[in-house]
């Protein structure tokens, strides 16, 4: 069982440089692209410094905040390429976050109370585009979910039995991989965990979101740190009334502190997607994605 107080309350601060690398079989004329590549400001973290570098440069670059409060840049290429890189790099300070025991939180039958949630959080109770609630998902849920039982305990054990049940296996589904086919598998990557822990919150009338962001990894004693080989990463957060949102990460089963830095948040994959856009022309293209988390 996970001991919520022991996240460790002092802060990081870490270089992130995540590249991102398109190559197309022929030429694109023109593309749009929106990137989420700038990590959030929030009481636990503050983006210190960020810069964008886009190759080609693009003809037009906007910057915004989404829905969620995420931060956005929107960009054309009007020129002929064949390839595309977009490389983000910041400085951000992380905040570990002390919490309660998890049987001090309240019963989890306490946190479906309407009255008792923000807007932000009641609209994180309902399916998304590739998170819906299933018999299946239902059935895989309840033995987590006990009368009475402290609603962080509850998180916990579901946590921990999705890192259990499931194997890590970056070959054996893809971003559009359905749930119910992760469930048949028992295998899969941090992002169809992430969706099968919030299918499964929501399926109890629980809060739950999707969280995009970065995980520092540490090397074997004595072996140095090789670039590129940090992780672009995705968990969960869930709402707990008086604590309000709490990060999961069932691939490691554990809560977050100051090893993860957060990107994005929204309902799904589909609102925190870090680059994503329409392309005329390219014709078949291979992606590569390289992110570099190092301790300042």
């Amino acid at each position: 069982m996970q001991n919520l107080a022991s996240a460790d309350p002092a802060a990081v601060t870490y270089q992130v440089v995540h590249t991102t690398q398109y190559e197309y079989a022929a030429d694109v004329s023109v593309s749009h692209h929106v990137a989420r590549v700038r990590p959030r400001d929030f009481a636990g973290q503050q983006c210190l410094d960020h810069a964008l570098g886009i190759e080609p440069p693009p003809a037009v670059m906007r910057g915004h905040q989404d829905y969620f409060g995420n931060r956005v840049t929107f960009f054309i290429i009007e020129r002929a390429h064949t390839a595309l890189t977009v490389r983000a790099t910041s400085t951000v300070t992380v905040r570990g976050k002390s919490l309660p025991e998890a049987r001090s939180s309240p019963p989890w039958e306490e946190a479906r109370d309407f009255d008792r949630l923000p807007l932000e959080a009641i609209e994180c109770l309902f399916d998304s585009a590739s998170i819906a609630v299933s018999d299946a998902i239902l059935d895989y849920a309840h033995p987590s979910f006990t009368p009475g039982r402290p609603m962080l305990d509850a998180v916990a054990d579901l946590m921990a039995r999705i890192h259990h049940d499931f194997t890590f296996d970056s070959q054996a589904t893809t971003v559009t991989t359905p749930l119910h086919d992760v469930l048949s598998l028992r295998r899969g990557v941090c992002q169809d965990f992430a969706r099968l822990g919030i299918a499964c919150l929501r399926s109890q009338g629980l809060a739950a979101r999707y969280v995009s962001g970065y995980l520092e990894t540490v090397p074997a004693p004595g072996a140095p740190h090789l670039a590129g080989v940090d992780a672009s990463h995705a968990w969960l957060a869930a709402y707990c009334p008086g604590l309000g949102w709490v990060d999961v990460d069932p691939t490691n089963n554990l809560f977050p502190s100051t090893r993860h830095v957060t990107l994005a948040w929204g309902r799904d994959y589909a609102d925190v997607s870090p680059v994503r856009g329409v392309i005329l022309g390219g014709g078949q293209h291979t992606l590569h994605v390289s992110v570099d988390v190092i301790r300042t």
